[in-house]
């Protein structure tokens, strides 16, 4: 059975990393064996619980990642040919070990890390994401990553077995054997699989935020973009809340502002709970006070309990439907291109492969309405015989959105 997953994510700065250690040791209170990992390259988990990494209470794991050991088993043979291929170029041997240096590569290894060990019998495995941006260009990554793979791999083995005796006494260049394409493969496949099981039903996100106008701003643009890629936000966590009352103006004025705030961020985020947690008088560090404050985050509610959050997409017969709670119309953006479907909703684009059924038929009209993305497609009888005419638009002029 496969474990309840959360992640935490939030602008940096908001106590994502707190929220995320407070539910964990919840839930190794309540007996549910618990791994908690982080893809923040910051390492503050371990302070947060004021231990260090592994078992760390019954019921409780902590991991952080090997990112050099962990690389080289992901990414080692990748970077080898990468390297001999510069150095045949006639890098020196430093410069070629900087250029190939993965980008991002501490989060993305522990994503394949997670996948490794979310099947290891836990019951809860909650992940401590990295600040908004990075957690983003994070999660859309492997979808990305399998749009190019599709495309260009099979092709490129073909071409490899066709050009490899030339490339050597041509260029004067190793071209890359079967044992590196094949690394890329497994490299891609992992991906894949993280992405399967943090999108799957057992697996959520809840937004960690402050009650400030600029944190909530970016806290609904995040709310959109995790939709767009697919992942399904449970819950919001309004951390650092001032209580009610207050003998100075000072604090009167922040408790009326942070009220104000959470009113607007009800109305944005409706149907969504949000637990509130109090500005407390010290820094909650170790497992008593994480626990505590996860008694008081949540309240009576079981945080741990499947969720009843739709998949952001659904396909039905004639209808291709996608949420994108808080998107303007005017910051939606919608292209066909043969069998395939791009969605840019503000910075962010998703390319989603259309099923047959619905592949061979043309676009009939499209609305952003209730905070979703409706795709209408024509009956197959009226579709054209060019199914590859392009489609796209911001103002729903061309297309019918409305």
């Amino acid at each position: 059975m496969s474990p309840r997953v959360l992640l935490f994510t939030g602008k940096g700065g908001v106590g994502k990393t707190t929220a995320a250690a407070a539910t964990a040791t919840l839930a190794a209170g309540r007996g549910l064996k618990t791994l908690i990992v982080s893809t923040d390259t910051a390492h503050s988990l371990a302070d947060a619980l004021a231990v260090e990494p592994g078992e760390i209470a019954p019921g409780l794991h902590l991991h952080q990642v090997d990112t050099q050991k962990s690389l080289e088993r992901h990414w080692g043979e990748l970077r080898d040919y990468a390297q001999g291929l510069l150095a045949e170029l006639g890098l020196d041997e430093v410069t070629s070990e900087e250029i190939t240096v993965l980008p991002g590569a501490e989060e993305i290894i522990a994503l394949l890390e997670l996948r490794e060990h979310a099947h290891d019998g836990w019951d809860v495995v909650v992940v401590d994401c990295a600040p908004t941006a990075e957690t983003l260009r994070l999660l859309a990554l492997p979808e990305a990553l399998d749009w190019h793979v599709t495309k260009l791999m099979p092709v490129g083995r073909r071409v490899m077995r066709l050009v490899s005796p030339f490339v050597r006494s041509v260029a004067h260049v190793s071209a890359p054997g079967e044992e590196v394409m094949s690394a890329g493969e497994r490299f891609h496949r992992g991906l894949m699989e993280v992405r399967e099981l943090l999108t799957g039903d057992h697996a959520s996100v809840r937004l960690v935020l402050t009650p400030e106008s600029v944190v909530l701003a970016e806290a609904r643009r995040t709310l959109t973009s995790l939709s767009l890629y697919g992942y399904r936000v449970d819950a919001v966590i309004a951390n650092r809340v001032f209580p009610p009352g207050g003998a100075d103006d000072w604090r009167t004025q922040w408790v009326e502002a942070q009220s104000r705030l959470l009113t607007e961020a009800e109305q944005s985020f409706a149907p969504l709970p949000i637990h509130v947690v109090p500005y407390l008088p010290a820094e909650p560090v170790g497992r008593q006070a994480l626990t505590e404050l996860g008694e008081a985050m949540y309240g009576g509610r079981d945080p741990f309990a499947p969720h009843a959050v739709e998949p952001p997409l659904r396909l039905g017969a004639d209808e291709l439907a996608l949420a994108l709670p808080g998107a303007a119309r005017g910051e939606v953006d919608l292209a066909r291109k043969g069998d395939e479907l791009i969605v840019t909703a503000g910075p962010y684009r998703r390319i989603l492969a259309l099923p047959a059924a619905l592949a061979r038929r043309r676009i009939s009209g499209a609305t952003l309405r209730d905070g979703a993305l409706r795709v209408r497609f024509a009956a197959p009888e009226d579709a054209p015989e060019d199914a590859d005419t392009g489609l796209r638009s911001t103002s729903g002029s061309e297309s019918g959105t409305s």
